[in-house]
């Protein structure tokens, strides 16, 4: 009999793939899940009789739990303010280097780029040195200019809002190459016959450019989003969840508890809740999206 024929042959092609994903990625959640439901700890961890079954439990305290609340409402400051923010400027730096003529969008390309590859622990160390109160360089310049400086990590708000700056710097080159090979794969017909009707480059980018990357706009909407509703990185580097858990993200309050407190079934109840409520949005933003369609 034999094992390799024609038909059977794409399977055995996939296979590896499919046995590293169940592995390494579907058997893992299945497990988080069930310790989602247990009071798994340290003591639980070195023996597993001490694990105990204890229902919802992880997940009705987690929700009546002030600093998850916290946790929530930071990460949703985050989203609102973060993921806009991103798209926007993503798609306008890639329109300006599109469409710019001069071969310094060339070495713009660079330097918009090169951010989203850095280390963000280096990065964190640099902009660190900026957000310093007394020796930082965003207040000394603020004071060169005669106004006064900012308490950029030591205030809840200002702080949020100083994570989501460094965040955005790093996240536009990415978008920006994504929104670059879009725009790249527009036929140049379009524009064209745009020019020979007298169409400026305002009005080609407005009615021609913006509407045909639709498709690209909302992949990169969908996994923005995602990342955002994930954002660790920033808070756990730069300000460990303070000052007061202003910064606190959902991701950083997982790992806090999961990592640093040994609660892994409690953990592992917030990890699912901020799982379900990413399969939730993405789910919503692509049925918008089929309806606008």
């Amino acid at each position: 009999m034999k094992i390799f024929t024609p038909r059977s042959a794409p399977y055995l092609f996939i296979a590896p793939a499919l046995i590293l994903l169940f592995l390494f990625s579907l058997l893992p959640i299945v497990i988080a899940l069930v310790i989602s439901f247990t009071d798994m700890d340290l003591a639980g961890l070195t023996d597993y009789s001490n694990i105990r079954f204890v229902g919802f439990d992880n997940y009705a305290d987690i929700l009546r739990d002030a600093s998850f609340v916290k946790a929530i409402g930071n990460t949703l400051f985050y989203v609102v303010f973060g993921v806009p923010f991103v798209i926007l400027f993503s798609l306008s730096v890639a329109l300006l280097i599109n469409f710019g003529k001069s071969r310094v969008f060339d070495v713009f390309r660079a330097a918009f780029y090169m951010p989203s590859v850095t280390n963000v622990v280096a990065v964190a160390v640099v902009w660190s040195y900026l957000y310093n109160p007394s020796l930082g360089l965003f207040n000394t310049i603020l004071n060169a200019v005669g106004l006064p400086g900012v308490r950029w990590l030591q205030d809840p708000v200002i702080a949020k809002i100083s994570l989501i700056i460094l965040a955005l710097w790093r996240a536009i080159g990415l978008n920006m190459l994504i929104f670059l090979a879009a725009i790249k794969g527009i036929p140049k017909t379009y524009y064209e016959a745009a020019q020979l009707d007298g169409a400026g480059t305002w009005k080609q980018i407005r009615y021609i450019t913006v509407p045909l990357l639709k498709f690209a706009i909302f992949f990169v909407t969908v996994t923005t989003l995602i990342g955002w509703l994930q954002f660790f990185e920033e808070p756990f580097v730069m300000t460990d969840g303070g000052p007061l858990e202003g910064t606190m993200s959902v991701a950083l309050f997982v790992y806090k508890n999961g990592f640093q407190f040994s609660e892994f079934g409690y953990a592992a109840a917030g990890s699912f809740i901020l799982f379900f409520a990413i399969i939730v949005l993405t789910l919503l933003q692509f049925k918008l999206q089929r309806h606008e369609d």
